[in-house]
């Protein structure tokens, strides 16, 4: 596919995943390739593309002498990064944004301590590493760079887990963490006791404290929550 097909292909998917994942486009609406087509001046290989990344989502099915039909939303792959950084993009965020929450507060904590069993040294010191540059970008409206550092850090809880199950949801909590930065839901400046619970969540870690790392996490987990409640309620 070359550059501008890849542009347009792009364009294309995320019109059509913004307007099914809001809701302009109900369970069993019938998206017709060559409007498809027509609408946003591609051709039919570019839709046909689309809607193969569509179905591998979960989010539409084709028909044969139908065409492509629109699936309910509990069909949803809705652990897909991209199908959260949809409905985080709508104006169905905050509960979207709680649910997701919800799930980090069920599997992070556990996920921590299992982390004080299993992280490798070098995981230690990326926890540590990556929760100090949490510290030193959490002033002065630095919220994109406290971005990349926290990422970072709720990935290496989760890998150094052990469990694959819980790696794999390290997209999953890119995408929320992302998506509260990027759509405001969140204070100018990170709360500076949740940034002190991170710091001490690596410290467990790495003195191979379980319980005291999954109960660190947890009240993250609590603080992230009483937060939406004040800016996505």
């Amino acid at each position: 596919m070359t550059t501008s097909a890849r542009g347009l292909h792009t364009q294309v998917l995320d019109s059509l995943g913004l307007a099914i994942t809001a809701g302009e486009y109900p369970p069993g609406s019938v998206l017709r390739t060559d409007e498809v087509a027509q609408r946003f001046e591609v051709s039919r290989t570019v839709v046909r593309e689309v809607v193969r990344v569509l179905e591998s989502m979960h989010l539409v099915e084709s028909r044969r002498r139908v065409g492509v039909t629109v699936r309910a939303a509990e069909q949803w792959n809705v652990y897909d990064p991209q199908v959260i950084r949809w409905r985080l993009a709508g104006a169905d965020r905050p509960r979207q944004l709680r649910s997701l929450t919800v799930l980090r507060s069920a599997v992070e904590p556990v996920a921590a301590g299992l982390a004080a069993a299993h992280a490798t040294p070098e995981q230690c010191r990326e926890l540590t590493e990556q929760a100090l540059g949490m510290v030193a970008t959490s002033r002065g409206r630095q919220l994109e760079a406290y971005l990349v550092h926290d990422i970072a850090f709720h990935r290496v809880v989760l890998s150094a887990s052990g469990n694959e199950m819980f790696a794999r949801l390290g997209d999953v909590v890119a995408e929320v963490l992302a998506g509260r930065t990027h759509h405001q839901v969140m204070f100018e400046d990170p709360d500076p006791a949740a940034v002190t619970l991170h710091v001490q969540v690596a410290e467990a870690v790495r003195a191979r404290d379980g319980r005291r790392a999954e109960e660190l996490t947890r009240e993250i987990a609590v603080g992230a929550l009483k937060e939406l409640d004040v800016l996505a309620p």
